[in-house]
């Protein structure tokens, strides 16, 4: 069953057991008051009996009070045998009396009075119908020993009637009356109502499920062009498709958090493209930059084991172009795997002392080229960094100063602020390599002939990006090159001292 069509069907039996519950109610309460109008006009039918029986005096010519709906006559005769109780069990014509109310104005039947005599048994005039009601022993213990009156239900024929039993007092044969009114009419009455009931529920049924099509229709909207959207993408595999949103409520939420989604899902594949396409053009230029050392290292090889005589001092400078060529080859290669490692998630950073790791890497500077001095300005700095990746940020940037710097110039180092500068007096960048320093295996025109990957400082651009920095390049006033790296500071790092020898903590090393 789809989800349309759950929404109908709980709408319609919602509708229905409302339409039931007041068809039900209305019908109880018509019901109710029908009857209440029954049982009113018994009690008055019974008072009035009373009363006239109560304001009888023995030898009284005539009978007051007389309840509406009594013939005179009948009522008289029950007073008069009052004066003469013995006559009950000898008269046989008295044996028996059935009061029988005229017709109304309506041409409706008042009822039939029938009169209990002390002992239980029913009298009936001579020209009484022949037809008695029911006797039951609550009835007769009515008459013989008094009590509360009661209501109660009987059937004669085709007739439904409604009785009202209640016990007489005064000087008469008569000690209990039993009136009773045909229920009919009501019982008619009832039927068709029942049955305008009936009809007005399955229409109301038949209304509610029509109306529930068309609620559920506006209700699923939405989670309709959720579903054409996911088989879209699904179909598809195109991200581009978005749902419209607007109003409140939970299914507008929903199609905020699909497109939400889509959008993280579109941001994820367009990131995993790039990554991919990266890599690719990363093995691509791997294969090329490897492919001049492998063969030279291969070529002087070759020349090694085919000239088995060559001179002590051509083999010695042809071994040491082969170590030579295996120390740039082994450079290389863990650059390419540095530059790999970029879309690995990065492991848990910590807070480091980023002019530590600074005046170590310018340490192992100084030990690999003596001969050019390094000027440091270093303020305490605290950075989340990963260290190890930092420290060859850091050394790839010396690396670079290094190349290019004069003997007879320094190099100047500054950090404050998270900003790291590097500075050297060499060359400086041509203005059309700019845009490209930091591009893999990318080497300008005045770098071609040094040592060098060209993979240095797209490591260090990978760093920055990693932890949230930047890094770029720049002429320097007065020649040379500028390079700036930039990690955001740690929380705590406001108020540290520079880092010295006594509070300096040991920085791991670069790969």
């Amino acid at each position: 069953m789809t989800f349309r069509h759950r929404i109908t069907l709980v709408a319609t039996a919602a509708v229905a057991v409302a339409v039931l519950v007041a068809s039900a109610l209305t019908y109880l309460l018509v019901s109710d008051q029908l009857h209440r109008q029954i049982d009113s006009s018994l009690r008055d039918t019974a008072s009035g009996l009373q009363r006239a029986l109560l304001a009888h005096r023995p030898g009284a010519p005539t009978v007051l009070a007389l309840p509406a709906g009594v013939p005179e006559g009948q009522l008289r005769r029950i007073l008069l045998f009052g004066a003469h109780p013995d006559n009950a069990a000898r008269d046989q014509r008295f044996g028996r009396l059935v009061l029988r109310t005229p017709k109304n104005s309506l041409g409706q039947d008042r009822g039939v009075i029938q009169v209990l005599s002390a002992n239980g048994q029913v009298l009936v005039s001579p020209e009484g119908a022949a037809g008695t009601l029911p006797i039951d022993g609550r009835a007769r213990a009515l008459a013989i020993r008094g009590g509360h009156s009661y209501f109660s239900e009987t059937h004669i024929g085709s007739d439904h009637l409604r009785v009202l039993t209640v016990a007489l007092t005064g000087n008469t044969p008569a000690r209990a009356v039993q009136i009773a009114r045909s229920l009919n009419e009501i019982d008619h009455t009832l039927s068709n109502l029942r049955l305008i009931l009936a009809i007005v529920a399955l229409g109301g049924i038949a209304v509610a499920a029509l109306l529930g099509q068309l609620v559920s229709r506006a209700a699923i909207a939405p989670v309709r062009r959720l579903t054409e959207a996911a088989e879209h993408v699904a179909l598809t595999q195109s991200l581009e498709r978005r749902i419209p949103t607007g109003g409140g409520g939970e299914l507008s939420r929903l199609a905020v958090s699909f497109n939400a989604m889509l959008d993280a899902l579109e941001r994820s594949m367009q990131a995993l493209d790039s990554s991919v396409q990266a890599q690719r053009q990363l093995v691509a230029d791997a294969s090329h930059e490897l492919r001049t050392p492998i063969t030279s290292v291969r070529a002087n090889i070759e020349v090694l084991q085919q000239s088995p005589g060559l001179p002590a001092n051509e083999r010695e400078r042809i071994l040491s172009d082969v170590v030579e060529q295996l120390e740039e080859l082994t450079v290389l290669i863990n650059d390419v795997i540095e530059l790999a490692r970029g879309d690995e998630p990065s492991p848990a950073l910590e807070e480091v002392r980023f002019d530590q790791i600074v005046e170590e890497a310018i340490r192992k500077a100084e030990t690999r080229a003596p001969q050019i001095r390094i000027e440091r300005d270093l303020g305490g700095t605290l950075v989340a960094a990963d260290p190890a990746r930092l420290a060859r940020a850091v050394n790839n940037l010396l690396d670079n100063a290094l190349k290019f710097a004069p003997p007879d110039r320094p190099i100047e180092v500054s950090l404050r602020g998270g900003e790291l500068v590097v500075r050297d007096h060499g060359p400086g960048i041509a203005d059309t390599d700019l845009p490209h320093v930091f591009d893999r295996f990318y080497r300008g025109q005045s770098a071609r002939a040094l040592p060098g990957s060209g993979l240095g400082l797209a490591i260090v651009r990978q760093v920055s990006q990693a932890h949230g920095g930047s890094v770029s390049a720049e002429r320097a006033p007065g020649g040379g090159a500028l390079l700036r790296l930039r990690l955001p500071l740690a929380a705590d790092s406001e108020g540290l001292p520079a880092g010295d020898d006594t509070t300096r903590e040991p920085a791991a090393p670069a790969l």
